[in-house]
């Protein structure tokens, strides 16, 4: 039998309501990847086997599948410290929503995943999988690692910029990022109320349907089944395409060939100069609603904020009133003009990041692949397509219009099938 740690969490699901692999196997399999790997991995930053061993799952939509918690998440029976020494030992009285409804549903917390500082500087010590000398991304790194090594199926993880495409993407999983607001956020440390999104993490689109589903109320459908027809993809390398490394471009150029000759109709899709916009506004608003989020931290505990995030949270600050609006002003406009570009497309496909995973641990990858599209408020799905140069895994990311999520799930399968 294949080690049950490696499987979906669909096929884990399937064999479980089967009758084939019990709760309890899938759990110690996952354990014994964790024992094995986690002195190397370092995904988590609470994680306790014999609470975890304790737990009784419900026979839900989850029932019995591992999960990690991304440490901005409160959970009521770990500490939530958010990546930050501020907040060490700190254990809330009461889970996430999220959380909440992915205990509801059956799943098991396997523990509180690393994140960085706050979910935007600072790194923490987790290593990609694929090759320990590399960040897994951020700031969902322990999220994305903890997939990527068998410690549990699915994962929550955070977005404001990149922090759930980027990562995913860097460890050969599959992100998503949902439309703004579709999973709550009550319980979550908000840094920027304009952006930041819960996501999830997996090994597959129809994982990603399952978890997110499970928790936001929402019938994603199930994106294995085969649509019928074939998508018409526009070709995006977005506001960043220049930055591209030239693996991620041969990359985009292969897989249009390869969709082309599957059957998509290809359209050249570049956004609109006034877009180029968003490349401002994003971290204005970012770092300017973050220093307002962080008022009790900046007031009470400065000196225990890094020097990075510091500097970050006090240019926020400095911007003013006036900017905060003109960017958030910005953002708007752009999101309510993007129909005009999905105009005669299903789905854009852009790339996930600039390229592999940085070598090092002290920073996490730029964003710049990310920002723009969570600015907008538009669901995206990052899928694996393949290594680079370096032997590190590179993804593809497919974007949807806002709201359009159950559609964006399923053209990302047809995709990622088609590209396989």
């Amino acid at each position: 039998m294949s080690d049950p740690a490696r499987l979906t969490a669909t096929a884990a699901l399937r064999q479980i309501r089967a009758g084939t692999l019990t709760p309890a196997d899938l759990l110690e399999a996952c354990l014994a990847r964790i024992s094995a790997d986690e002195p190397r991995v370092r995904a988590f930053a609470h994680h306790d086997a014999a609470a975890v061993r304790a737990a009784m799952p419900a026979e839900g939509a989850l029932h019995g599948l591992p999960i990690g918690v991304k440490d901005v998440l409160d959970t009521a029976d770990m500490p939530s410290q958010y990546g930050s020494p501020i907040w060490a030992g700190h254990t809330p009285k009461a889970d996430s929503a999220c959380v909440a409804w992915a205990r509801a549903a059956g799943a098991v917390v396997m523990g509180k995943t690393v994140t960085t500082e706050f979910a935007t500087r600072k790194p923490g010590p987790t290593a990609n999988p694929h090759n320990a000398a590399h960040t897994p991304g951020g700031s969902s790194s322990g999220s994305a690692a903890g997939v990527a090594a068998g410690f549990f199926p699915l994962a929550f993880g955070t977005q404001t910029a990149g922090s759930v495409i980027r990562p995913a993407a860097y460890c050969g999983i599959v992100g998503y990022k949902p439309s703004y607001g579709l999973v709550p956020r009550l319980g979550m440390k908000v840094m920027s109320e304009s952006l930041d999104t819960i996501g999830v993490m997996a090994r597959s689109v129809a994982d990603c349907a399952l978890f997110a589903g499970a928790v936001s109320s929402h019938d994603f459908g199930d994106p294995d089944t085969a649509p019928g027809t074939t998508p018409r993809i526009g070709i995006c390398p977005g506001p960043a395409g220049a930055e591209a490394g030239p693996e991620t471009m041969a990359l985009l150029e292969d897989a249009t060939m390869r969709l082309a000759a599957a059957g998509a109709a290809i359209v050249p899709r570049p956004l609109p100069d006034a877009y180029i916009a968003l490349t401002a506004a994003q971290p204005l608003v970012m770092n300017a609603e973050s220093a307002l989020s962080m008022g009790w931290e900046l007031t009470t505990h400065r000196d225990s904020i890094s020097e990075g995030l510091l500097e970050r949270l006090e240019w926020g600050a400095s911007q003013g009133a006036a900017a905060l609006d003109a960017a958030r002003a910005v953002m708007a406009t752009m999101q309510a003009s993007f129909g005009a570009v999905m105009e005669n497309v299903d789905v854009l496909l852009t790339p996930s990041a600039q390229g592999e995973a940085p070598h090092g641990l002290e920073w996490t990858g730029d964003p710049v692949f990310n920002a723009p599209w969570t600015a907008l408020h538009v669901p995206c799905v990052t899928i694996p397509v393949g290594f680079g140069p370096a032997g590190l895994p590179l993804g593809l990311q497919i974007v949807g219009g806002v709201g359009e999520d159950r559609a964006t799930l399923a053209w990302s399968q047809w995709i990622a099938s088609a590209l396989s």
